[in-house]
């Protein structure tokens, strides 16, 4: 059934930020249409498009796109899911009003950004040199599965795509969507194959609260002693209780210590710990990808691993639990804003042979 909205919806929200392509079509004044695929990034708020490096040098304003939104700005954004299982097709439909945004204003500057932050081969490209096509959504419809788990993209689709998130709807995960996110960590790698971890899960608000209160204490002690100003603690300690408030699941990653093989000497014994917190990493990668192929987003938050006492403390843990990560599970808002550039390959290859 279509659903028709003057403003996109958490689901409609969702299923837009997670598509990699969509199709702009403008119309020229004597109302010639034209309509080709794009790279795009959402903010929340505003569709951003780039225009990319051309192999001639033409003006921007001479494409036939920015012709048709200077004549008429009226334009159509639709992104779609196609699959052979037709239970899974589904698209967002969006028509607003589009412009151009120049270089060096604060709002050009944040479309890069982020259009750099989901694509990375825009951090080569001197899309900054351009104007962006911002586009404000008037009328949204939808039809179709927009909430079906699974992607039919490749694995390194996967891995290139997939983002570390801050900011999410305030939109509820699936419980099977949390059971498959889980099974993906379960069949990680592990030291002798003994599942040296545990998964804490955790969507209660009050759950949560207490976790964050319990490990702000501890931070803002490290904070305070790191010479921080009160301002600065307060900030930083804000914006890591919002993080963890408003993810919708959080997944908290342990090394289980009673899995692991015993040795009388403390080489060999430090060495299992080690496999074991390895693993834990292998784990916490499997669930993240599977996050992201499912449809949702997921970020890393390494601060139990600075307070495990107090979050061991907070949920009622076993000691032999040790805590080392949270990851955070939800939809996000919008596009991130930042993606940390990778060095090149040969910079991380020391040996070959």
């Amino acid at each position: 059934m279509k659903e028709k909205t003057t403003v996109l919806t958490p689901v409609q929200m969702a299923f837009l930020v997670h598509q990699r392509v969509a199709r702009l079509a403008t119309t020229s004044e004597s109302g010639e249409p034209h309509a080709i695929p794009v790279c795009f990034a959402f903010d929340g708020h505003l569709i951003h498009i780039a225009l990319d490096e051309k192999p001639k040098n033409v003006s921007p304003t001479r494409l036939k796109r920015v012709r048709n939104i200077l004549a008429n700005p009226n334009v159509v954004v639709i992104t779609d899911r196609y699959s052979e299982d037709w239970k899974l097709l589904a698209y967002v439909m969006v028509r607003g009003r589009a412009g151009l945004v120049e270089p060096a204003s604060p709002e050009h500057t944040l479309a890069i950004r982020l259009l750099r932050g989901k694509y990375h081969q825009y951090e080569q490209m001197k899309i900054e040199e351009n104007p962006v096509i911002s586009i404000h959504p008037e009328q949204v419809a939808s039809w179709g599965a927009l909430d079906a788990l699974g992607s039919s993209r490749s694995l390194m689709d996967i891995l290139l795509g997939r983002r570390s998130v801050r900011r999410y709807l305030a939109r509820d995960v699936p419980e099977e969507a949390i059971e498959k996110v889980l099974e993906a960590a379960r069949w990680a790698p592990s030291p002798h194959g003994r599942q040296p971890w545990r998964f804490a899960v955790l969507t209660r608000k009050e759950t949560k609260t207490h976790l964050a209160e319990a490990m702000g204490e501890e931070w803002q002690a490290n904070l305070d002693m790191d010479g921080q100003s009160a301002e600065v603690v307060e900030k930083r300690l804000e914006g890591s209780r919002k993080r963890l408030l408003d993810a919708p699941v959080l997944v908290l990653l342990c090394v289980y210590l009673e899995d692991l093989d015993v040795y009388p000497d403390a080489a060999r014994q430090q060495s299992e710990i080690m496999m074991a917190i390895q693993s834990l990493g292998a784990a916490a990668q499997n669930a993240l990808l599977a996050a992201y192929s499912l449809g949702l987003d997921a970020g890393w938050v390494c601060s139990p691993l600075f307070c495990p006492e107090k979050v061991t403390e907070a949920l009622g843990l076993d000691l032999s639990l040790i805590p080392h990560a949270l990851l955070t599970l939800g939809y996000a808002e919008g596009d991130p804003p930042k993606r940390r550039a990778r060095k090149p390959i040969d910079e991380l290859v020391i040996y070959r042979d």
